[in-house]
């Protein structure tokens, strides 16, 4: 059954107009609405799209939280039950526990319960702290619920469709590619460039872009290689006729003292990591 497509003017329209309009109004009323409540007692977003929360930047905050105190408050609605549920804030009151914070500052928000997920996601997207992977997930949410398009989205939100876009391209990546960017081993310019790769040739290129530290512009010159690789000569077919038993007698030589070598089509490549190992080198075969 196809799905039942939502009036963006009660649906998408409500997430930046309505729920955005009940959110300031509860702010701007502070004074009156702050608890100190504790923080065991807070449950969780369920459709909090933030999952990755870095931990040397909480530690930061919670030791920032011991000496200064909590400057900004969380917020908080009833649900059903009387219960209190975090719309906005988790970083905060994580940072709180890890301090040692049995309490915590929180505006009571009259929000519907209805529209935490709503809540949850304009306040992340608009505060723009979501790593690439969840904000991917978020755009995602918000196209399936409303059945709308990227330049619908688009319009919305405030940024631009390309945008939007290349973020959700990102959700075809493995798993352990978007896990590394997600920790910050590559950026989101590197995993743009890895989209076109089949799993095998994305871990490939993932490895030696962390390895070797590579630039977005040396990763898609690697891309380029990965994608259409140089034909080298095959080994029964050795053009320079060099011996493969004199290049590892040549290797093992150059191992005993010191050196970090691999042979490659016929080749010894040396490594070496510093400019003194170079200077070195060269002054060996100098004499």
């Amino acid at each position: 059954m196809a799905k039942k497509t939502r009036g963006l003017g009660r649906g998408l329209d409500a997430i930046f107009g309505e729920v955005s309009q009940a959110y300031e109004n509860s702010m701007g009323d502070s004074e009156r609405a702050v608890l100190e409540l504790s923080v065991d007692i807070i449950k969780p977003n369920p459709y909090q799209p933030r999952k990755y929360f870095e931990e040397n930047a909480l530690q930061e905050l919670a030791d920032s939280i011991k000496d200064h105190g909590l400057l900004q408050p969380i917020v908080v609605c009833e649900d059903d039950s009387g219960e209190y549920v975090l719309l906005a804030g988790e970083r905060r009151l994580r940072a709180s526990k890890l301090a040692g914070m049995s309490t915590i500052r929180a505006i009571v928000a009259d929000i519907d319960i209805q529209k935490m997920r709503e809540l949850a996601l304009i306040e992340n997207i608009q505060r723009a702290d979501l790593n690439p992977i969840e904000l991917a997930y978020s755009y995602q949410e918000l196209i399936d619920e409303y059945d709308i398009t990227h330049e619908e989205l688009s319009q919305r939100i405030k940024k631009s469709r390309a945008q939007i876009t290349n973020t959700l391209r990102l959700l075809s990546l493995e798993a352990f590619v978007q896990e590394s960017l997600i920790e910050g081993k590559i950026t989101q310019g590197h995993a743009k460039i890895l989209v076109t790769l089949s799993p095998q040739e994305q871990r490939l290129a993932m490895d030696s872009i962390i390895g070797q530290k590579l630039s977005v512009r040396d990763s898609e010159a690697l891309i380029k290689n990965i994608k259409n690789p140089t034909k080298t000569p095959n080994r029964s077919q050795n053009p320079s006729n060099i011996s493969m038993e004199l290049l590892k007698e040549a290797q093992e030589i150059l191992q005993k003292n010191a050196y970090k070598t691999s042979i490659k089509n016929n080749q010894i490549c040396i490594e070496f990591s510093q400019d003194v190992e170079i200077k070195t080198f060269i002054e060996k075969i100098s004499h």
